[in-house]
């Protein structure tokens, strides 16, 4: 063997390991982040984490089975699957994996494929159907198994694009919320990984080697808004530096006087009252740029 070759592998591996190591540092810090800023898990708490087979429920799960072992407090998890009878779906899949890492499951199995494809046209968005419909069922199975929290796998980028996407095609100022009651007002639901980025998430599946289990019933459609969001989103990544993360802290800094709703904001009621206002007028004359953005250079530069 070429003596350059046998001591560019042991630094090349030692180079990887350390990037994977930055990465399940970075993954933790920012779930058990999200978990904090949003009180999402107590103690004695009973965790149902919803698991599809595609790589952020996959990476869910695991940052929460590490997080729980150095968490300061106990709480349960339990790890559920839908199977909506898709064609092909390999179904000993999932609880081959999660009978290896130990974790109790359950499969559910209901035939909301069937349905779908019925009522939907063919080209037509299935998601919203889909989803109203897993929803439902997952929600009985929150109460069936004594469930007090409802984990999805919905990442930074979900949270984003579902902002764009209501602005654009909802006129709405409205997207995915780290934590909320369910429908039904019985669940809490809860996102751990909505400070995480959706690449950060593709890198972990990769060295973790999860099983990925496609869905072919939403992920064929490829004309979906939500792509052509994601894309803009992915550009705007490369060509702008910092600007993703700057729209996404923009969710947690709403001003509401400087918007147009009046549900948000009594307009009627301003008064001039000789009262200095340092969200007044002022407020137009300069930017503050969120720290996000020194965060998002700062990392770059680490790279």
């Amino acid at each position: 063997m070429n003596d350059s070759v046998a001591t560019a592998d042991p630094r090349r591996q030692e180079r990887i390991a350390h990037e994977r190591n930055k990465l399940h540092k970075r993954l933790l810090r920012l779930t058990g982040q999200a978990i904090g800023d949003h009180a999402m898990i107590g103690p004695g708490d009973k965790v149902m984490v919803c698991l599809s087979g595609g790589k952020d429920s996959y990476a869910l799960l695991d940052l929460l089975l590490t997080l729980r072992e150095r968490a300061p407090i106990d709480f349960e998890i339990v790890a559920v699957n839908l199977d909506q009878k898709q064609p092909g779906f390999p179904a000993d899949v999932l609880p081959d994996y999660l009978r290896g890492i130990g974790v109790p499951f359950r499969i559910e199995t209901q035939d909301t494929y069937s349905i779908v494809t019925r009522v939907i046209p063919e080209g037509r968005t299935m998601c919203s159907l889909c989803s109203r419909l897993r929803r439902g069922i997952l929600y009985r199975v929150a109460s069936e198994l004594g469930a007090t929290r409802i984990a999805l796998g919905h990442h930074r980028d979900d949270i984003l694009e579902t902002f764009f996407l209501n602005m654009f095609h909802g006129g709405k100022l409205k997207a995915m919320p780290p934590k909320l009651v369910s429908d039904d007002g019985r669940h809490v639901v809860i996102r751990p990984l909505a400070y995480a980025r959706e690449a950060d998430l593709e890198a972990y599946a990769r060295w973790r080697e999860f099983p990925i289990i496609p869905c072919n019933l939403c992920g064929s459609q490829a004309n979906l808004q939500r792509q052509a969001t994601k894309e803009m989103l992915r550009d705007w990544e490369k060509r702008f530096p910092g600007r993703v993360e700057n729209a996404f802290a923009a969710l947690g800094r709403v001003v509401p006087s400087h918007l147009m709703d009046r549900d948000l904001f009594d307009f009627e009621g301003i008064v001039a009252d000789g009262e200095p206002r340092p969200d007044g007028d002022i407020a137009f004359d300069r930017i503050s740029f969120h720290p996000a953005i020194e965060t998002v250079k700062r990392e770059a530069s680490e790279q």
